[in-house]
């Protein structure tokens, strides 16, 4: 029995040698014939290919490392009054591309705060700082020096929020404060800049006098 299958796997393997050799085509069997025209028919789009030049491969491999460029970032400053305007605007039209800027009117709203003071000297101030923190009264450094010194305990925008800020604070002890405008509505022109990218960036330079030193920030912060 041994002796049979041992032949029968003989028999198997020599026929399946036959076939790949294709010895046994006359009888309608074989393998796929793998001929250069049967490899040729299975390219995709062949001419497609081209090989390139020493020159050219150096210009791709410096492509492929090169940093991308960062996308357009709209810039804005203001506000500016008439006269600061009118000598921005000449400084805008030598130094920058037709239409890569823009003033439009803006309004900045008027900020209102908690205020104390103001003070005999800064010694007294800090004095009351330390009494504000032993409280755990939070406050915050004055954006109008004509009020120095002083201590503001917290900015709004309108008067009414202002109002029930110190109504607050007067349950936490505070007794001496009072709502003030530290600075009115201010109304004039705000530059704007829609699409700053790496060409025009370095143009930005020769405005800087002319922004009178204020910086140019993202749009809408």
């Amino acid at each position: 029995m041994l002796r049979f299958f041992v032949l029968l796997l003989l028999l198997a393997n020599g026929l399946y040698f036959a076939w790949t050799q294709g010895w046994l085509r006359e009888l309608g069997v074989g393998p796929a014939v793998q001929t250069e025209p049967l490899r040729l028919g299975q390219q995709i789009n062949p001419e497609a290919l081209r090989i390139l030049s020493p020159e050219e491969v150096r210009r791709v491999d410096a492509l492929a490392i090169a940093p991308k460029a960062s996308p357009p970032e709209c810039l804005e400053a203001g506000l500016f009054d008439n006269k600061q305007s009118a000598a921005l605007r000449q400084t805008l039209e030598t130094h920058l591309p037709v239409g890569s800027w823009t003033l439009q009117p803006g309004v900045q709203a008027p900020r209102w705060i908690v205020y104390m003071g103001k003070f005999a000297n800064a010694d007294a101030a800090s004095k009351k700082k330390l009494e504000l923190k032993g409280r755990g009264v939070a406050f915050e450094s004055l954006r109008n020096p004509t009020l120095e010194p002083g201590i503001a305990l917290g900015g709004y925008e309108t008067q009414a929020a202002a109002n029930q800020a110190l109504k607050d604070l007067t349950q936490k002890g505070v007794r001496t404060a009072k709502v003030v405008q530290e600075k009115p509505e201010l109304r004039g022109d705000t530059l704007r800049l829609p699409g700053v990218d790496e060409k025009l960036r370095p143009m930005l330079e020769g405005i800087n006098e002319a922004l009178g030193g204020k910086a140019l920030k993202s749009c809408g912060k």
